[in-house]
């Protein structure tokens, strides 16, 4: 065999492995962890600058929302995808924010970060969760949870300088983040915890 293509064989093995390793890593990065949950300590390394009130977004229909119009009520906030596995949490969260919305909102910011599955316009994001699980509880336009992009709501929710203690960023749909009733940051969910998990009712008090 000629050395050229002896080479050309090794790199092109060389390639499947570190393709093979890449997607390997990927599930792993995904999968292992996504029950995992986090909890604010009982002493900050250091104080908030910002609190969930000091943001506003887009509600789906381009309406400008302020946060703070939450105060005095716990606050889930989820990013959100329309062809995940995860998608059928929308019934889930749907029914807990029925059960609950006197005392605890939940919030869903549709992200297109991982897997592309979240590629629809506003319009069909809203007919897609109406249409398919019901969903009456506030969703805002699409933004970027993670990246270059990412929006400062998410900015802040994952920069430990800016929330006192918290740096875990979404790893893929339907991460949570509990915000107690005075706009701070006390909990991380990842996507496999649900709202029947004994981790988050203990997370909101119920």
């Amino acid at each position: 065999m000629r050395t050229s293509s002896k080479i050309g064989l090794a790199l092109a093995a060389a390639v499947i492995l570190v393709v093979s390793m890449s997607f390997s890593r990927l599930v792993k990065h995904v999968f292992s962890d996504k029950t995992a949950a986090f909890e604010a300590p009982v002493t900050l390394d250091s104080a908030p600058t910002k609190s969930l009130y000091d943001f506003s977004m887009k509600s789906l229909d381009g309406k400008t929302v302020s946060l703070s119009q939450y105060k005095g009520k716990k606050v889930i906030i989820l990013n959100t995808a329309s062809e995940c596995g995860y998608t059928p949490q929308y019934a889930d969260w749907e029914a807990f924010y029925k059960q609950h919305k006197d005392k605890v909102v939940v919030l869903g910011f549709p992200a297109n970060n991982f897997g592309g599955q979240e590629p629809g316009s506003s319009e069909q994001i809203a007919s897609f969760c109406q249409k398919n699980y019901g969903v009456t509880f506030p969703l805002f336009e699409k933004i970027d949870v993670v990246g270059e992009n990412q929006a400062p709501l998410y900015k802040w929710l994952t920069t430990k300088s800016m929330n006192g203690w918290n740096e875990q960023a979404p790893k893929w749909n339907f991460c949570k983040y509990v915000v107690d009733e005075n706009g701070k940051l006390t909990h991380f969910f990842a996507s496999g915890v649900k709202p029947n998990d004994d981790s988050f009712r203990k997370a909101v008090g119920i």
